[in-house]
Parts: structure tokens; sequence; C-alpha cells
């Protein structure tokens, strides 16, 4: 008799707080979903690596995987490495894999990031009087780092703040110390800085000390670090949304701007690019492991169109 589990297939950190809490964050999703075994594992940097999340799930007599990207946005981790590792391991196994979609803009991550940013504000001065600064991860993919842009613009028109730019920790600009550079000279007494990750790690503190940078050149304006969204309840909800979105075929990422799928501007190289993992030199190393997580697969097949579908692998139907 087939028996299904759930597979939460995270980055990867060399930091261990930041594997604590994403592990924190698994327990919590596995407490909402007490019908299925639910495991963990990393693309990178951590263990366990996917393919041991699945293993333990294969042990668990689990045999139908529902699989979801431990990740915000469908750049190249989502599209390519983590369905090219759930692919293989299934093709591999025997197994059906199907991956759900990333998290993406969601107005529950919305809500999380109000939260976050009104904690971090505890009513010393209004958004009205505020520039808010979102920082995102940046990735070599344009589409996930315009994701960034509008969650900005949404906490912009949503929460009411004077203003609202930009940044991003790494590959994409503008970078957050130019952000804080540009931010300053726009006349707002208070600076609001929000990294839009889901936990902490190396550049997440980047970005606070480039805020503590600025702010001791400038001391005449106030500026204020929110926390990343972590373990909020509604990203444990969202995480679930996913998860249980896969058997109701709620699975479509990205496909329109997708630059493996189209011709985007800039990006002409990669399109109908294979779908490859490139992180075997960094699979499993950093952390030790941290609590038992899981991993779930995602089918994803660049050269034969990109269909966006998440479907029982070995098949090739898209992301």
């Amino acid at each position: 008799m087939s028996r299904t589990g759930v597979m939460i297939c995270g980055h990867g950190s060399r930091d261990p707080e930041a594997c604590a809490q994403f592990a924190r964050v698994v327990d919590r999703i596995a407490e909402r979903l007490p019908e299925w075994p639910v495991e963990m594992g990393y693309l990178e940097f951590a263990r366990p690596v996917i393919r041991e999340g699945l293993d333990r799930l294969r042990e668990r007599g689990v045999d139908h995987v529902l699989a979801v990207p431990g990740m915000l946005f469908a750049a190249g981790h989502v599209k390519n490495d983590v369905p090219s590792v759930l692919n293989d391991y299934a093709l591999e196994h025997g197994i059906r894999i199907q991956m759900g979609r990333d998290l993406g803009i969601d107005p529950l991550l919305l809500e999380a990031s109000r939260d976050r940013i009104l904690a971090a504000m505890d009513g010393r001065f209004t958004p009205e009087e505020t520039l808010l600064l979102v920082v995102g991860r940046g990735t070599s993919d344009s589409d996930a780092n315009g994701n960034v842009a509008k969650v900005a613009r949404m906490l912009w028109e949503g929460m009411g703040f004077g203003h609202a730019e930009i940044a991003y920790s790494g590959v994409a600009h503008p970078r957050t110390d130019a952000a804080l550079e540009r931010a300053v000279r726009l006349g707002f007494p208070h600076i609001l800085v929000f990294p839009y990750f889901l936990f902490t790690g190396v550049l997440v503190r980047r970005i606070y000390d480039a805020t503590d940078r600025v702010a001791a050149a400038f001391p005449a304006i106030t500026f204020t670090k929110a926390r990343y969204l972590d373990d909020h309840p509604n990203v444990v909800q969202a995480f679930v949304d996913r998860i249980t979105g896969i058997l109701e075929g709620d699975t479509a990422m990205n496909c329109a701007l997708c630059k493996y799928r189209v011709r985007i501007l800039g990006h002409e190289r990669d399109l109908g690019a294979p779908q490859e993992s490139h992180h075997h030199h960094v699979e499993g190393i950093g952390t030790d492991p941290h609590h038992h997580h899981h991993h779930h697969h995602h089918d994803h097949h660049h050269p034969h169109g990109h269909a966006h579908r998440h479907g029982p692998a070995p098949a090739r139907d898209g992301e």
C-alpha cells in the first residue's frame, strides 16, 4: 500500500543558528501534518542533505513524496538544483516525487512582514515619516529579483510608508551599502531595514552590519533593523499550503517570465538550458545535522518546454 510523506528542501547554511531555525520551522510543519511523515534536507553547506532526508522517508515506508522548496522565490536553486536532485533520486529508487512551488509573494508572508516591521518600530515613529528598505537575497534570475521589488512596493503602499527602496545582499544591485547611502539622501528622519529572508545567516548579519556602519556615519537619522521572517505562524501556514496544494494541482511557479522557458532580455543564453544541479561540491559540508528534516521532489526539465507543473517523477514536467 502506498504511503505519502513530506520533504522540505532547504538551501543550507554554514551557520548553525540558521539551520536550527530551519529545523524549528520544519518541526512546526510536521505538527500541522500529523497524518504524514515529514523530513528535511539541504541543498548545500549542511546536513542532512536532500538525499539523506529522502532516505529517511523511504525507511519510514514512504513511496510517494510531496516535496517543497524551503525558499522564498523560484530562482536557480528552485528551478534547477533542487528538482535535479529529486529527479535523480526518484529515478534511482523508483519512487514518486511531486514538487510544489516556492513560497512566492503570498498575503500570509506580507502579513508576517508587517508584523516584523511593526515590532521593530514599536510605536516610536510613524510609517509616514519612515523610509522602508527591503533587502532581498539577490540572484542571477531577474524575475526572482523583481519579486523583492514587488514585496517592497506592496509593503510601502499597504503600510503607508513615506517611501521604500530595495537592495540585495549579493549578486544583484543595488547592494545594501549603496542603497543605504542613497536612502540617507532622501531626507527621511527614520530608515527601517527589513531583510526579506526566511532565516538568519551570514547574509542577514552583513545587512545588519552595513546598517550599523551607515548609522554611525549619520547620527541624526534613526536606523531600525527589523527581524527576518523566521518562524512566524504565517510562514508555517504558507509551507503547509504549498504542501497540500500539490495534491490540488496548485504547483505553477513563475512560468511566464522563467528565463529557462521563454526568452528573457539579458538571459537569452539560459533558454532551454538542461536541468542539473551545480552544488555537488558543497553538498553536506558546513554544519552538523540539526534535528530530523525532510526533502521532497520537484520535476523540472528545461529542454522539453519547461512546463512548470509538478508531477510524479521521473516525468520531466517542470517546476
